[in-house]
């Protein structure tokens, strides 16, 4: 069993969680995720099966999320699983506001991810340190943000703002949060999120744990070809004699114009990743040997 499972992620599970229950549920010892989610964030979490895992670094990382962003608080995790920094009513605050506010936060932006986030430091999680009172902060980092779209605004003493958000991988919706709360001058924190498009997968075509287990009940559950979320990659069809030898690791003459990762083919047969070069291709990651 080698592909990939559109998983929608429960709420209060992290990602590892997931991927422990659908070993356990498809029996399967090899599965991995890409795109962490936090445990009070919902949506898309695509899942690989089998040697798929070995095609998780090449997935795309162009990402989709609609998020909650509660203002007038700030937490220490930038979301409302933290303890309360500040907290200052804004009830004079308005949408015109804010989505000038929002006009920052497009494009290529600096960012300081959570100091609760899975990203090391020294070889250490920051979650880890900072569950042990050492609070470190991690390196800045720049991110794109592609679109933000506001979906609904509510008012009050501590107003909550919706929006859609488009963005490239490793951005930090806790920090979009935290950082409109801090150009608003109010505070902000994340109060719900849900992803809703990840590495080239969908909500709407996702399925849940409930749903996966009725499936295979059923024996109706159908896993996406290994290759299915590589098509932002060019492809490359080889003639069998050249497949053969990519696939035993030589490079093999080719002449195209273009440069860079590519999906690599016998005819239909996926065979894996390849460099291509000035008139070669290189194998990067051979994923199904011609025997």
């Amino acid at each position: 069993m080698q592909g990939f499972l559109n998983l929608n992620k429960p709420l209060d599970w992290t990602s590892h969680d997931c991927v422990a229950r659908v070993r356990k549920l498809l029996r399967l010892k090899r599965v991995g995720h890409a795109g962490t989610l936090d445990p009070k964030a919902t949506g898309v979490l695509p899942i690989a099966l089998g040697k798929a895992t070995r095609l998780l670094q090449y997935l795309p990382g162009e990402k989709a999320y609609k998020a909650t962003i509660r203002l007038g608080i700030s937490t220490t995790t930038d979301d409302l699983e933290g303890e309360v920094i500040t907290s200052q009513p804004c009830p004079g605050l308005n949408l015109a506001a804010i989505k000038t506010a929002l006009g920052e936060f497009i494009g290529k932006i600096e960012q300081i991810p959570p100091s609760y986030s899975a990203i090391q430091v020294e070889g250490k999680r920051l979650y880890d340190l900072a569950r042990k009172g050492q609070i470190v902060q991690a390196p800045t980092r720049t991110v794109e943000v592609l679109q933000i779209e506001v979906l609904d605004w509510r008012d009050g003493d501590f107003p909550e703002l919706d929006i859609a958000i488009a963005c490239g991988a490793g951005t930090y919706i806790r920090a979009i949060a935290r950082d409109l709360g801090m150009v608003l001058n109010t505070g902000g924190t994340l109060a719900a999120l849900i992803r809703t498009v990840s590495s080239g997968f969908n909500l709407q075509d996702s399925l849940t744990l409930t749903e996966l287990e009725t499936q295979l009940s059923a024996q109706t559950f159908q896993l996406m070809a290994p290759d299915a979320p590589l098509q932002h990659l060019p492809f490359v069809s080889l003639p069998s004699t050249a497949a053969k030898k990519w696939c035993q690791g030589q490079q093999v003459p080719i002449n195209l114009d273009i440069l860079g990762l590519v999906r690599v083919y016998e005819e239909t047969r996926f065979l894996g990743i390849g460099q291509l070069q000035e008139n070669i291709i290189i194998p990067q990651m051979v994923f199904e040997p011609i025997s």
